[in-house]
């Protein structure tokens, strides 16, 4: 490394074929002297594959290093990984583990949490990566712990990230490690983002619940709640209305739904909270009627609960 990195911390962005330009572009703008005009970080590309590396729009990237950097560096940055259900090779991932095991800090973004944890290094510990993922990330691997709900997540020196903008959080989050408020803040109006985002990737999730269910009566049910959520439920009543006992009910909704009663219902009521909040004025005490809550209160825990924003902070990014 050059001279410089005796006082900046050195940092390696791992290029892959068919990479995703914005993806790379989000650590060389953050941690690049571009966007300053000075640098605070020492980096380099590296090639983490052999071959011409090019993304699907015909860009070709020639890094300027090998996987030899990785020996190096104080940080390594894998912005993207092409092919969740392909393994790494392994030269790449043996020089991850090194890595680590001598202290550096290893960022995996977005698809990039997918080589840290074929590498092993997430084994036990928390990590984050897009919500779409969800189900193929836990299959595969079922000793990381996966936080859904997190933009991105750090342990022991593996810091993981949600999807596409939630990178530029993430990247934040990292030189603020290093360097003052001050100087993130000067960054992040030069990029014109906020430097510090409230809330999690779930607040963007379109539908956290399922629509339909194998179970006909459980479905038509559903649809008769969703059509009247305003209205008080309870357990016996529903279960009378489907002609079950109140324990069959109980078994076949959360095996159809995944969900008891309570959860299935929360979650739609405040999907049509997040829908009322972003297309029309209703005023809280009117979206708290037309959801069903007991009170204001109540909605406002719920909603901050569920989704790491208050309602109003929730209208004010998304209200149409």
């Amino acid at each position: 490394m050059s001279k410089a990195s005796v006082t900046r911390p050195s940092m390696a962005v791992v290029v892959f074929n068919h990479f995703s330009p914005f993806h790379v572009s989000v650590p060389t703008l953050v941690f690049g002297p571009e966007t300053l005009r000075e640098a605070f970080f020492d980096l380099v590309m590296v090639a983490g594959e052999d071959g011409p590396l090019t993304s699907s729009l015909g860009m070709e990237m020639h890094p300027s290093h090998g996987l030899e950097a990785l020996a190096q560096v104080d940080i390594i940055v894998l912005p993207y990984w092409h092919d969740v259900a392909a393994r790494p090779s392994e030269a790449l991932l043996e020089a991850l583990v090194a890595a680590h095991q001598r202290g550096a800090k290893i960022i995996g973004l977005c698809l990039g949490a997918y080589v840290l944890a074929y590498a092993g290094l997430l084994s036990g510990k928390r990590a984050a990566t897009h919500w779409e993922l969800e189900a193929d990330f836990t299959e595969r691997f079922h000793d990381v712990s996966l936080d859904t709900n997190a933009l991105y997540v750090e342990d022991a020196g593996l810091i993981t990230s949600a999807g596409t903008a939630a990178s530029i959080d993430c990247c934040l989050y990292v030189f603020r490690q290093y360097y003052s408020t001050d100087v993130v803040n000067r960054l992040a109006r030069r990029m014109v983002v906020s430097p510090h985002r409230d809330g999690g990737q779930a607040q963007f999730i379109e539908r956290p619940v399922p629509e339909t269910t194998a179970d006909a009566r459980i479905n038509a049910l559903l649809t008769t709640i969703r059509q009247a959520l305003d209205k008080p439920y309870t357990l016996d009543a529903l279960a009378a209305s489907v002609m079950m006992t109140r324990r069959t009910f109980t078994r076949k909704f959360h095996q159809a739904t995944g969900m008891s009663l309570g959860e299935w219902l929360a979650a739609e009521r405040l999907q049509l909270a997040q829908e009322l909040l972003a297309t029309t004025d209703c005023t809280m005490e009117q979206i708290v009627m037309k959801t069903g809550f007991s009170s204001t209160l109540t909605f406002r825990e719920k909603f901050k609960q569920r989704f790491a924003v208050t309602p109003n902070q929730w209208r004010k990014s998304f209200h149409q």
